[in-house]
């Protein structure tokens, strides 16, 4: 391939900075389908990176490819919600009218049809990516729609803009939501609270500025985050006001602010309705943030099927520059200088992991980091930084606004503020719900329109499955726990679908770093699968249970860990949708060696028992 003036743009627009890789890459993809050999040498070229690393990184995200997918490239989400909806029957469909098989390119070149984990479109699915951009409320009308469009060949800029349409679909609002702040106000609360810094303060302030050359931390304003014990919403609920101190304390200039926008998790959509409604917030908390800790520059991580919201949230920060909410001298304040760039993930779930998120950001394979040290003292290119996720920032904004006290008046001793749920599944009214936390789960299954409830997943498939014995419980740290996912199954359900589903999950976003997980993963799931094909025995749920704290011991991070969680679960709480599958007690192998001689025997038109490996009864 010739060099054109696209990736000439990509090389001039990168040149000479290996972290963003990535995001080159990215852009090859997005120009070309796939990324071309030569495209690869020359990013490895104007980077300054070996050739191998390029490799690396396109075989590591799932948008990448190093082959040819097609002038249309068609991804069906495949999360469990998306089956509930009936994905599959119209992935067929789509398949048949197109001509083409599921994951082959067709014969023209002209598409490929596959599957992808879930695009955060369950309370509106079933969900497919075409290109990158985002379809919602799939029905076999819509896809002949889309399939026409393919076949005519028509630029996907002069689709209908309707066939694009996400809605936010908020259910029940509350601080977060309907918080009524306008741009800026949050953050001159914190600049003028910082005004009233004791006469020490202030002195200490003056002392961070000269000895760092960065405007100094607002104490009063950390202080206020710390009185109300907000604690991280993307799931590891770690004390925010901690973690924005021990950035600020620890050595080493410059200083960074990271939103963790890759909400991978199967079930949660939650950030991408903040984002799309509530986008000034989230970087209003950001800028809090740098505020207090002295950071300058500040990355969102905006998973790649979100991309549908750039374009909207670039336009947001363009607004907020303009209006003297980034860049040099916010607010007029002379020193306090920070800015906000938007890099985008290409399709890989580990990423939702900080230390995974900050390898990426440094246009690497999204593999977790051994820790310690940790990211506020060792974080993106080594300094210091805060990564936080996106509800956690906007949390932080109003904070800042109305202080500690008002903020831990809401919630329970352990769990202040409010927390945004993503209800889907099997509900009159699924979408999010803002709750103050607290909130026992029979309330959300009420509000939602469930009825006939079996099971509710919290937290998506790296939580809790709880059945309706346990619908008395509270959604809060000290009882359960949630990054937001929160997905009903009603007594239709197949409880072990369910959790073989989230098997395969687990399996295929391995980023396969460590053999523990990378192995473990795959066993799990080809044990689901042996027991879905009838050949399943109680020694094989026994090993279900080994293999979980197999991986509890050595796997590298919490992807591993959490693998087995739904097995478990169900197995717990349901065990008869097991058992009735097994249809041995003793041990059978996963693999008919028996079996595999058919064609043999075929061959040499042998079937007598000797031409067995055993004889049936």
């Amino acid at each position: 391939m010739e060099t054109t003036d696209a990736l000439d743009a990509v090389l001039a627009r990168h040149a000479g900075r290996p972290e963003r890789l990535l995001q080159a890459l990215i852009e090859v993809q997005a120009e070309h389908g796939h990324v071309p050999p030569a495209a690869a040498s020359a990013l490895a070229e104007s980077l300054g990176v070996p050739l191998a690393r390029v490799w690396g990184v396109i075989g590591f995200y799932a948008f990448l490819s190093d082959r040819p997918q097609g002038r249309y490239r068609v991804l069906f989400s495949d999360n469990i919600t998306d089956r509930m909806q009936g994905n599959q029957a119209l992935l067929a469909a789509f398949c048949e009218k197109l001509w083409v098989e599921q994951g082959r390119l067709s014969e023209d070149g002209l598409v490929s049809v596959d599957t992808t984990s879930c695009t955060g479109l369950c309370d509106q699915g079933p969900g497919l990516l075409v290109n990158g951009r985002a379809l919602g409320g799939l029905t076999r009308e819509k896809l002949d729609r889309v399939a026409d469009l393919i076949l005519a060949r028509t630029p996907m800029d002069d689709w209908p803009a309707e066939l694009f349409e996400i809605h936010d679909n908020v259910r029940r609002a509350g601080p977060l939501l309907d918080h009524g702040l306008a741009p800026g106000e949050a953050l001159a609360a914190a600049l003028a609270r910082d005004a009233e810094d004791t006469p020490e303060q202030a002195a200490n302030a003056r002392s961070w500025r000269e000895g760092h050359g960065t405007p100094a931390g607002a104490t009063a304003t950390l202080e206020e985050i710390k009185r109300a014990n907000l604690r991280g919403r993307g799931g590891a609920g770690f004390t925010t006001g901690l973690k924005w101190e021990a950035c600020r304390n620890a050595p080493g200039q410059p200083r960074y602010v990271v939103c963790n926008a890759d909400e991978g998790e199967p079930g949660t959509f939650k950030d991408r309705v903040l984002l799309a409604r509530q986008a000034d917030l989230v970087f209003e908390g950001m800028t809090v943030c740098a505020h207090v800790v002295g950071a300058r520059q500040g990355f969102l991580y905006l998973r790649g099927e979100y991309r549908f919201l750039l374009d909207p949230l670039n336009a947001v920060l363009d607004r907020r520059r303009a209006a003297g909410l980034l860049g040099n001298g916010i607010l007029g304040r002379a020193g306090f200088d920070f800015d906000i760039e938007i890099r985008l993930g290409a399709g890989a779930y580990v990423c939702g992991e900080e230390s995974a998120l900050i390898e990426s950001l440094e246009g690497k394979r999204g593999v977790p980091r051994n820790r310690p040290p940790f990211p506020v003292t060792h974080g993106y290119l080594q300094k210091p930084t805060v990564v936080n996720n996106v509800e956690t920032f906007a949390a932080a904004a109003l904070i800042a606004k109305h202080g500690g006290d008002w903020y831990r008046a809401m919630g329970t001793a352990k769990s202040a503020g409010s927390k945004l749920l993503s209800v889907a599944g099997d509900c009159a009214r699924p979408g999010i719900y803002e709750y103050p936390f607290g909130t026992p789960v029979s309330q959300v299954l009420a509000d939602c329109g469930a009825g006939n409830t079996l099971a509710v997943q919290i937290s998506g498939p790296s939580g809790v499955c709880i059945d309706a014995s346990e619908f008395h419980r509270r959604i809060a740290f000290e009882d359960l726990p949630t990054a937001g996912a929160f997905t009903v199954f009603d007594s239709s359900r197949d409880m072990f679908e369910v959790a073989r589903n989230y098997s395969h999950f687990f399996a295929h976003e391995s980023c396969g770093f460590c053999t523990p997980c990378r192995v473990g993963t795959a066993m799990l799931k080809t044990t689901l699968d042996k027991i879905a094909a009838g050949h399943g025995t109680p020694y094989d749920l026994a090993e279900i249970d080994k293999l979980d704290r197999v991986l509890h011991m050595s796997a590298h991070c919490g992807l591993g860990h959490t693998a087995c969680n739904p097995t478990l679960d169900t197995l717990k709480r349901f065990r008869p949708m097991y058992e009735r599958r097994l249809k041995s007690l003793d041990f059978e192998p996963a693999f008919d060696l028996d079996g595999a001689l058919e064609r043999a025997r075929q061959m040499t038109g042998r079937d007598d028992a000797g031409a067995h490996l055993r004889t049936e009864p």
